[in-house]
């Protein structure tokens, strides 16, 4: 099943929902960067927020980048979205070893780690970004994501991140819902449906026998869900030579001179596709004389 996500409405409209299988783009991930795996679990949870968090964009070239900086031993997560859900993102230490909890569970809290903090910063076109911040509650990212979404933006969230991964560490699964309160709501609706919610299984798991539009009516049941959108989304780079080339630049004269003078030419890698640039000597002196 290709990787998709469907947004939509229930309870009257009083609830928003946005829910994806992003199974294609975890395994991507978990692919490109070489994941343990608690580092595709940990990473695809985010991956899958950031999708999912692309559908409330405007903008065609609005952005957000979520950013989780914690104390445990992954050190950190960044991901990145365009409007259009093409999703990329990297841990700070993709080969983290893996922590289980005493059942046996992979521990994304504790290789995360708190202290730490969530940020998640919103480029609209406008003069500034927006940012928000919240310290991290357990460091699992959902539980974290739901504190953002009430503190920073005051909407009452129920948000649900699954990855399950397979003996030999490929990623099985993969996807996520949020559930939002309307403001003309009763938040006593998000607390009966958080009650439903923890009888049914993880989405993880429910995603390995159902689609999108089937685990939407399983945790609607009863409050008439409506699909009101339905769109890919992806794991996209949009690295090239050219940005690579724009960051040499930002360097500036002189430490791209003693880059010449110590190594002679340039490898630079992108950290969330880990495709190689080289730039030779002389395109370095090039790029040198046109800052001249």
């Amino acid at each position: 099943m290709q990787d998709y996500i469907i947004s939509g409405t229930a309870a009257e409209g009083k609830l928003r929902v946005f829910l994806a299988n992003t199974t294609d783009m975890a395994r991507e991930a978990s692919t490109v960067h070489n994941l343990s795996a608690i580092a595709s679990v940990a990473l695809g949870r985010t991956l899958t927020a950031a999708a999912l968090m692309s559908k409330t964009l405007k903008g065609e070239k609005d952005i957000i980048t979520i950013q989780i900086k914690g104390s445990g031993p992954i050190g950190g997560i960044i991901v990145v979205t365009d409007s259009k859900s093409n999703v990329r993102g990297y841990a700070y230490n993709p080969q983290v070893d893996n922590i289980f909890t005493e059942d046996g569970k992979l521990d994304v809290g504790s290789v995360v780690g708190k202290p730490g903090y969530l940020n998640i910063i919103k480029d609209l076109g406008l003069k500034e970004p927006y940012v928000g911040y919240v310290n991290l509650v357990s460091g699992e990212i959902a539980e974290d994501l739901s504190c953002y979404f009430y503190y920073s933006e005051q909407i009452p969230t129920i948000v649900s991140l699954g990855v399950q991964v397979d003996s030999d560490e490929s990623v099985k699964s993969s996807g996520g819902f949020f559930v939002q309160v309307m403001p003309d709501a009763d938040e006593k609706i998000i607390d009966d449906l958080e009650e439903r919610i923890k009888t049914i299984p993880a989405v993880s798991e429910l995603l390995k026998n159902e689609s999108p539009e089937d685990i939407l009516s399983i945790i609607l049941e009863g409050l008439d869900p409506k699909v009101t959108n339905k769109g890919q989304c992806k794991y996209q780079c949009n690295c090239s030579r050219e940005r690579m080339e724009a960051g040499l630049i930002s360097l500036g004269k002189d430490e791209i001179t003693a880059l010449i003078n110590e190594q002679h030419d340039a490898e630079l890698v992108c950290h969330f596709c880990n495709n190689k640039y080289q730039f030779t000597e002389q395109e370095l002196k090039e790029i040198v004389e046109r800052l001249k």
